[in-house]
């Protein structure tokens, strides 16, 4: 991931039902050099067709195709092998859903006949801290849940994973570094934190590990959102030390 410059470490979340609007936005934001993802409310709104038509609009912009499949091993499989026709750069599966399913991810990703997409695996969800975990019976502190998922991910044979900052520095430190890191719940100085928990800024986070920053609202709902998406892009290369975008 060093090899990447600051504007292709940004993929910026395009979450609407509205496929023009998302083919608009991301041909603007394609201009800034940045990946674009597209995730469960865009994609049970337009279906594949949909993603046909931004990737369409914005054909230079990567594609992280955000569907966190969560099923039996054969059924998850079928499903990676169906979304390699969208020739997305990134896709993710539950890491929750044990080692045999995210093996059967990679290895169907490995025998598709696109290019094979980085695989990785949500941890826990950056909406959830360590009161939600003891609710739905998973044992807290997140970070500890996070660390177990994410060498269960190493394990099965996936590139990375989802998880959020602040367990970015410790991932990095515990499985090398060419384990990816994935961070959304990135929110720049103020910015809205909704219904995110675990966050931080956007420099912070690639400091503490992180590959890539998953940025949503910040940037689709600025008054400038190309502006926004630049100015995270700057915060990038000055955490890398990077010159240009």
């Amino acid at each position: 991931m060093s090899t990447l410059s600051p504007a292709q470490r940004l993929f910026v979340a395009i979450d609407t039902p509205d496929a023009s609007h998302a083919a608009r936005l991301a041909r603007e934001l394609a201009t800034t050099g940045c990946g674009i993802k597209l995730g469960l409310e865009f994609f049970s709104a337009n279906g594949p067709a949909g993603v046909e038509q931004v990737t369409l609009a914005a054909p230079q912009a990567p594609l992280f195709l955000d569907l966190k499949f969560h099923d039996i091993p054969n059924t998850v499989a079928a499903a990676v092998r169906s979304a390699l026709a969208l020739n997305p750069f990134i896709l993710n599966v539950h890491a929750g859903g044990g080692a045999a399913m995210m093996k059967a991810a990679a290895d169907a990703a490995a025998r598709g006949t696109s290019r094979r997409p980085m695989v990785i695996a949500v941890t826990v969800l950056t909406s959830l801290d360590d009161g939600d975990l003891t609710a739905v019976g998973q044992t807290p502190p997140a970070a500890g849940q996070v660390t177990r998922l994410a060498k269960l991910t190493k394990s099965a044979g996936l590139d990375g994973v989802v998880c959020s900052a602040h367990e970015a520095a410790h991932l990095r430190a515990t499985l090398g570094p060419d384990f990816k890191l994935i961070v959304p719940g990135i929110r720049p100085a103020g910015s809205a934190v909704g219904d995110q928990k675990r966050v931080m800024g956007p420099a912070d986070a690639i400091r503490a590990g992180a590959d890539i920053l998953v940025v949503g609202r910040p940037i689709t709902e600025a008054s400038h959102p190309i502006a926004a998406a630049h100015a995270i892009i700057d915060d990038i290369a000055g955490a890398t030390g990077s010159a240009g975008k």
